[in-house]
């Protein structure tokens, strides 16, 4: 039996270790992508349009890439390129390629996330927000509740001459937003019901 070793061995066997290490450092990268932006589900976060392509709009979030699919668009709303847009993340996925964001726009998260973010009776807990239904790029309306007997839910949303509210229309491409005050009680709840449209 006759063994016979080539003469580039050596070199063909440093490219294999060349490529095993760069694809180990490449994994490394990716699951660290991953693990940054994997809390950041059911959070809002912005980024700048980046392509649209096959329906989808693409939002550059540095690290990682944002897919908005159209039905997470909402109707009618324009996505310039370059213009800078918040989006709500679905979900946080780890593909082949690396890892990307299944955005939305249309979620009700949104709109909630959204008021937690304007609002701060909602971000300290004092305002509760019970339901959320929307129709989105058309209306929305939500039902909240305060912990604190002191504080109007709805003027908490509403803010001075609407400014907390204003600025989330705006936000969702003029969008009306209804906000009404929650009971328990279902019958109570539609007998009662104050609603504050703007």
């Amino acid at each position: 039996q006759l063994e016979v070793t080539p003469k580039n061995f050596s070199r063909i066997a440093a490219q294999n270790a060349k490529q095993i290490i760069v694809q180990k450092i490449h994994e490394a990268e990716r699951r660290s992508v991953y693990n940054e932006y994997k809390p950041m589900e059911r959070e809002i976060v912005s980024g700048l349009i980046q392509r649209k392509e096959k329906g989808n709009v693409y939002i550059n979030l540095g690290k990682i890439e944002a897919q908005l699919g159209p039905k997470d668009q909402i109707p009618g709303e324009p996505y310039p390129m370059n213009k800078r847009l918040k989006i709500y993340v679905s979900e946080v996925r780890d593909s082949g390629r690396g890892p990307y964001i299944i955005a939305s726009r249309t979620h009700p998260e949104f709109i909630k996330r959204l008021f937690e973010q304007e609002v701060p009776e909602i971000h300290d807990g004092i305002v509760i927000i019970k339901s959320i239904a929307r129709e989105a790029g058309s209306r929305s309306k939500m039902a909240v509740y305060s912990r604190d007997p002191m504080v109007d839910p709805l003027g908490a949303c509403v803010g001075q001459s609407g400014i907390r509210v204003n600025t989330i229309v705006s936000e969702l491409s003029g969008e009306k937003i209804d906000i009404v005050i929650w009971n328990e009680e279902p019958a109570k709840f539609r007998s009662e019901e104050h609603t504050s449209e703007l």
